[in-house]
């Protein structure tokens, strides 16, 4: 049998088709956590949840997490500065993967990480990958790609996330 390699158009469709549909569920989860939509609690129910974590008053926490997310999630989802809104989805899922890991363990039917962890493989595989040729990136020859812009994305997202995590206050959550 012969193996037909994807056609680069194929393979930028499904960049684009990943990107978007991750991209803007991702986002949603921030006009959820900042402005109540889409189901969500708003930002004064998102802060007192980040404050039962131990993140000081939790506003400052709940409007990092909800700007990075819409700011990652459409980054993404129009493939902008692709490894640096890979890297603010792979920071926030390292932060919620440390809260779901310390109570819930890995299994998401549980509550645990493992959603979080997909989420920061995709960020990643679109940081090494690129967006593609149906992106911003790609229209104004921004594109950048390649095993160090994935290992820089997923470097910062998850020493960001891991600094965020270890300066609350533990005995709080």
């Amino acid at each position: 049998m012969t193996e037909v390699a994807p056609t680069a158009a194929a393979v930028d469709v499904g960049l684009l088709i990943i990107r978007v549909l991750v991209g803007v569920v991702f986002a949603g989860h921030g006009f959820q956590k900042l402005f109540g939509w889409f189901g969500g609690g708003g930002l004064t129910a998102t802060a007192g949840w980040f404050k039962s974590l131990g993140f000081g008053d939790g506003r400052t926490a709940a409007v990092m997490a909800g700007a990075t997310e819409i700011a990652g999630g459409l980054g993404l989802a129009a493939g902008l500065l692709t490894p640096l809104a890979a890297a603010g989805v792979i920071g926030v899922m390292t932060v919620a993967a440390y809260q779901n890991a310390t109570t819930k363990g890995f299994w998401s039917a549980g509550g645990g990480w493992e959603l979080n962890y997909y989420l920061i493989a995709v960020a990643l595989g679109l940081a090494t990958a690129g967006p593609g040729a149906f992106s911003l990136d790609a229209a104004l020859g921004w594109t950048v790609d390649g095993l160090w812009p994935g290992l820089a994305a997923l470097g910062l997202g998850v020493g960001l996330g891991t600094l965020r995590w270890a300066t609350r206050d533990a005995s709080a959550g």
